[in-house]
């Protein structure tokens, strides 16, 4: 107990002779104009690795009724999203970045034909996967970021840029949901 208090106290003495730097404390130190060309580097690599890698992912890795992306009783059936976020009025604003990596356009729906309302259906759970990986990926960058202020900043940049388009994939789901049961009904009555 006696080394501990005496490191303790080294560490005292240390702090109150040591003049402030000014800087906050980060993890790995760079200078300031390194962590400029880290930061507009590797956040755009974070948006992007994630997105490509699950593009090259078969469409059997994503099952609309899987745990992560089963509909949820709170969700009513994706009209919480509609009522208390007004997804309708501000989701054609957000990128649809699918295509710019050879994956699945989702900005539209262009066949009401059951196979491809599965398969949008299913491309919204590869999208919400995407932007679920991007928060903790774009946290990569707080080991060199200086504390607390860019920390707050990046780490709301994160959830900026990733939770409204993992709303806009769980309420297109929920749309994608209901129409595929109104077409499958549609299709058991002609079927008669």
């Amino acid at each position: 107990t006696l080394d501990r208090s005496s490191a303790a106290s080294d560490v005292y003495k240390r702090q109150k002779e040591e003049p402030c730097s000014g800087r906050a404390a980060m993890l790995l130190e760079f200078p300031n104009a390194v962590i400029v060309v880290l930061n507009i580097t590797v956040i755009p690599i974070c948006h992007v690795l994630p997105s490509w890698f699950l593009t090259r992912m078969t469409e059997t890795r994503f099952d609309p009724e899987s745990w992560l992306f089963r509909a949820r009783r709170w969700e009513m059936q994706g009209r919480v999203y509609e009522r208390l976020l007004a997804v309708r009025r501000w989701k054609d604003l957000l990128p649809d970045g699918a295509p710019w990596l050879g994956g699945f356009a989702k900005r539209c729906l262009v066949s009401r034909d059951v196979e491809y309302v599965c398969r949008f259906r299913l491309e919204t759970c590869r999208g919400e996967l995407a932007h679920h990986l991007q928060i903790p990926c774009v946290l990569i960058v707080l080991l060199w970021n200086p504390w607390p202020v860019a920390a707050l900043t990046i780490t709301g940049y994160a959830l900026i840029s990733n939770v409204p388009c993992i709303v806009a994939q769980r309420h297109t789901r929920h749309r994608l949901s209901r129409l595929l049961m109104g077409l499958q009904k549609d299709l058991n009555e002609t079927g008669r």
